[in-house]
């Protein structure tokens, strides 16, 4: 009998060989513009603390004034006794926070994702999605039991036909869902929202949408892609989101229509069986929301640094990709030098993230720069000037 471990093994080892091995980093420190990784202080440039509200006092205050009224565990799930008088009023503000009739709390965004295309889904339906989507939705697309289709990264004529394929030769197909992220986690762009919403309109499909990167930051006040776009609840139905990145905290919610969210009670089994996030972090949470409205500097200091950013790195021939959002991702496609820039920058104080297959398709490795409303003009410099010299270096 072959040994279990030395199976694993040789696996782990392939993946070492191939510069794909994956290692923590450990973080002493709150989430903020500064850091201390492992030992060295650094400026952070890998969290998805878009806002910097992680380590807020207001929010810091909220946690532990719930804590001392409802203790540190939710002690079960929703459906059983977990579902608290804060998780009800955060939901509701949720609801309004979005536009749409009603939110719905998942523990993460991940089983939000999956558990949603999993209760909307089943034998006989058809799920298209694009190829660059987040893990957790294409995971639910995997484990449904759907017809499940990917058209290639924003190609939405691919997308078009897919569905018109599937409208005029099956007449089996009972339900259609079209699902994107809102911003693409790894290239920082956005969906074509619109033109999305206009090809599941002509195909009588649902369009869902994962705005976990959006949501804090884009639109005028914060309301995400929708707010962006200016689209409604009819033609953005499912409206995914996450707050554990620009509100600070952690978890994740659905918003839409009442039949959607009861929907979702009655048939979403990542919501049924799992315990409810801590009441706490839903008091964070509700604070944060007060923040995203009466705090607008952040948003609009944000934009302020993504485009310095962006105008410092063509000056310097950085390949970095074009983002409107905080994700600033540079191109470097070779896995082993994107490791050898990566510790480059820690040995220089600036920690970024090096974003690997099958994170993201072979031959497009990259540095994923994550700017934050608490950084300064002249940590993006620094951090400009180095990686400058490092990208030359490792040429």
């Amino acid at each position: 009998m072959v040994s279990p471990d030395r199976e694993l093994q040789f696996a782990l080892d392939t993946r070492r060989e191939n510069s794909l091995y994956r290692q923590r980093k450990i973080l002493q420190s709150a989430q903020g513009a500064q850091v201390q990784v492992d030992g060295q202080a650094c400026i952070g440039f890998s969290s998805n603390d878009y806002l910097g509200l992680a380590n807020h006092p207001v929010l810091i205050a909220a946690f532990q004034d719930a804590t001392n009224k409802y203790g540190v565990g939710s002690g079960a799930s929703h459906l059983v006794s977990g579902h608290s008088a804060i998780h009800q009023a955060l939901e509701q503000e949720l609801a309004e926070f979005t536009g749409r009739p009603r939110a719905l709390l998942f523990s993460t965004g991940y089983m939000a994702n999956v558990g949603t295309i999993r209760a909307l889904s089943d034998s006989g339906d058809l799920i298209v999605q694009d190829q660059l989507n987040h893990a957790s939705l294409l995971d639910g697309g995997f484990l449904s039991r759907a017809e499940f289709q990917r058209y290639p990264h924003q190609d939405l004529p691919t997308a078009d036909q897919i569905l018109s394929t599937s409208t005029s030769t099956s007449t089996s197909t009972k339900r259609k869902l079209l699902v994107t992220d809102g911003v693409f986690s790894m290239d920082g762009d956005l969906a074509d929202r619109p033109a999305l919403a206009d090809i599941a309109d002509r195909h009588d499909a649902w369009l869902m949408v994962d705005d976990a990167h959006g949501f804090g930051v884009l639109g005028a006040n914060g309301r995400g892609i929708a707010e962006h776009f200016d689209m409604s609840v009819e033609q953005v139905p499912v409206l995914i989101g996450t707050l554990g990145k620009a509100f600070g905290t952690f978890g994740a919610f659905v918003a839409g229509s009442d039949a959607l969210i009861e929907t979702l009670i009655q048939f979403g089994r990542t919501y049924i069986y799992t315990t409810a996030l801590p009441p706490a972090v839903a008091a964070a949470t509700r604070v944060a929301l007060t923040l995203v409205d009466s705090e607008s500097w952040r948003r609009q200091k944000l934009h302020h640094l993504i485009a310095h950013f962006q105008a410092g790195a063509r000056q310097l021939d950085i390949p970095v990709l074009e983002s409107v959002t905080p994700i600033q991702p540079v191109l470097i496609r070779d896995d082993e030098k994107v490791m050898g820039i990566s510790e480059y920058l820690l040995d220089k104080s600036f920690w970024v993230g090096a974003i690997r297959p099958p994170t993201v398709p072979r031959g497009s490795a990259r540095l994923r720069i994550a700017l934050n409303a608490e950084h300064d003009e002249s940590d993006i410099d620094r951090l400009l000037d180095t990686l400058a010299t490092a990208v030359r270096e490792c040429r």
